[in-house]
């Protein structure tokens, strides 16, 4: 599969009376923006914003946060989400680039909720505040959200989606400032040259714990909940195969924006011919009961084993109940002669003592 991501680097936006990009700045009409947003009868009331690096401005709830995309000869940006399925990672396909779209919320409550500051403190943790946002913030009148701590946002994350998609397609006639093309060839059919590097395979862990729809992580639209792990090019979550759920705490949560530019699997794929031989990503899950997690990590193992990886990196997102997931995948592996390190977010409190 070969990918080539169209990077278009925005320079500034602002609003105007059609929704172009011309010399790096992108102008989108609100109204028309807002047509699409409002979409879905769920949503009563949306409004957007731009805001930049170094603006005074606090954004929460945060809900989701995307890259704008166009994927170029059609088709959705997130197959099986927001149109029909088609096969992500070969083609090419269009990226704003130093920009994202931010979804916010009325109605905090949820410890999933996000906090963005632009400016100040605050502004030091997170890379959002290094890049311009247009930020949509909306409200639904969806009861359960108002009511439920543990908030499923569907209707605020799939109009952020769309939002980014009518974003996206400004680029559809134009030509990108560069390429980058992600390339792997068939695990079987390497040069000798690149099989005698060390082998490594990335194991990801989206967040699925939660038995009850509308929360996990999506794979081509599927709750990864119900998943048992499989083999994945990387390519595929570059290019929009997964997306965002609505569940664990801000701080360990990947964002769609985040699956869209995940940067261990571009790091590898730049080591790949040189200092490894990169075989490719195992999605696997999580899950409640340990009967689960144990039959999971088996699978990953057995998946790492039959590629033949000399070595693992397992990719968590989460903690608590998913790190018995990750330690299970970590001990697997290690048991079946797989070198294994584990990448996981910083959550050790202020004294370092925390798990």
């Amino acid at each position: 599969m070969k990918l080539n991501l169209g990077n278009f680097h925005v320079k500034d936006l602002k609003f105007g009376e059609k929704t172009e990009l011309k010399d790096g700045i992108l102008t989108i009409n609100k109204e028309e923006a807002l047509g699409v947003v409002r979409e879905d009868f769920h949503i009563t009331e949306a409004d957007l914003f731009i805001v930049r690096p170094g603006d005074s401005v606090r954004m929460v709830p945060v809900k989701e946060a995307i890259e704008p995309r166009y994927r170029v000869g059609g088709g959705a940006v997130f197959p099986g989400v927001t149109g029909p399925l088609l096969q992500a990672g070969n083609g090419t396909t269009n990226a704003l680039k130093d920009m994202s779209v931010l979804v916010v919320g009325k109605h905090y409550g949820g410890f999933q909720d996000g906090l963005i500051d632009m400016s100040g403190e605050g502004a030091k943790y997170t890379y959002y505040s290094q890049i311009k946002n247009l930020v949509l913030v909306a409200d639904t009148d969806e009861e359960f959200e108002r009511h439920e701590q543990q908030k499923k946002n569907k209707a605020l994350r799939w109009a952020g989606m769309r939002l980014a998609e009518y974003i996206g397609a400004c680029t559809k006639d134009l030509s990108p400032d560069e390429t980058e093309t992600y390339e792997l060839e068939p695990v079987t059919k390497r040069s000798s040259a690149i099989n005698a590097l060390p082998s490594v395979v990335i194991v990801l862990q989206p967040q699925s714990q939660m038995e009850e729809a509308g929360y996990n992580d999506l794979n081509y639209g599927w709750d990864c909940n119900h998943m048992l792990p499989t083999f994945m090019h990387p390519n595929e979550v570059l290019d929009g195969a997964m997306i965002s759920g609505s569940f664990m705490p801000c701080s360990s949560k990947w964002s769609t924006y985040d699956f869209q530019n995940f940067p261990i699997i571009k790091r590898l794929y730049k080591e790949h011919g040189k200092t490894v031989n990169f075989l490719g990503v195992i999605m696997s899950n999580l899950n409640v009961a340990l009967e689960q997690k144990e039959r999971a990590a088996l699978f990953v193992a057995q998946i790492a084993k039959s590629l033949g990886a000399d070595s693992a990196i397992v990719v968590e997102e989460g903690y608590g109940n998913p790190d018995a997931d990750f330690t299970a995948c970590l001990v697997a592996l290690e048991d079946a002669g797989v070198k294994t390190v584990g990448l996981t977010n910083e959550c050790t409190g202020r004294d370092g003592a925390s798990q």
